[in-house]
């Protein structure tokens, strides 16, 4: 099949696997309860971006690398563990400022932050590694090509949604007995999210 014929398929994946939780998601949730949409905005960049340009190298060719050397697997999935409970620790004790503002003390992930994270988030891995092998068909660059505009597009989309449902709460959260309690829940989802990783080693 041709890669235009694909593409309703890969955009109906790409609209279940962006917008549905995971690890980015539960991130960009909690940026955008403690920092604001403006802010966030580097974060947001870096995870949609960053995880387009993630899927173009794999459809060129990357995951062929870790078929080779089955060991850089289980590296991934150890770095993957370090850093997303280094994430998790981070938004579980970030300081609320005071009682009137429901902001915290830090700073939101930067852009190139947010984009090196894909590289250890294995949602991502999965989506890209599928994403590639099923939609790019005979298509060759075009398809990988149409892969990188679908997930770039879709995923600042998706990237907008949930950083703009994590500011909506910055009300209800003002106060910081809230906004820490909503903080360790979104510590507490990230890590429930390595359970695949911690499955498989």
């Amino acid at each position: 099949m041709t890669s235009l014929a694909l593409l309703p398929a890969l955009m109906g994946f790409a609209l279940v696997t962006l917008f549905t939780p995971g690890p980015n998601n539960f991130m960009l949730m909690a940026s955008g309860a403690n920092f604001g949409l403006r802010r966030s905005v580097p974060h947001m960049a870096g995870v949609a971006l960053g995880f387009a340009g993630m899927a173009g190298l794999v459809g060129l060719g990357l995951a062929r690398v870790f078929e080779l050397w089955p060991a850089l697997t289980t590296v991934l999935r150890i770095a993957s563990i370090g850093f997303l409970l280094w994430l998790a620790w981070k938004i579980a004790t970030a300081a609320p400022k005071s009682a009137d503002a429901p902001e915290t003390e830090g700073r939101p992930l930067t852009f190139l932050q947010a984009a090196a994270f894909q590289w250890v988030n294995p949602k991502a891995w999965a989506m890209s590694v599928t994403a590639t092998s099923a939609y790019v068909g005979d298509a060759g660059l075009w398809g990988v090509a149409m892969v990188v505009a679908v997930f770039a597009a879709m995923g600042t989309v998706s990237a907008g949604l949930w950083t703009v449902l994590g500011t909506s709460l910055r009300r209800l959260l003002s106060r910081p007995r809230r906004l820490r309690i909503f903080n360790v829940t979104m510590a507490a989802l990230l890590v429930a999210t390595l359970w695949p990783i911690l499955a498989a080693l």
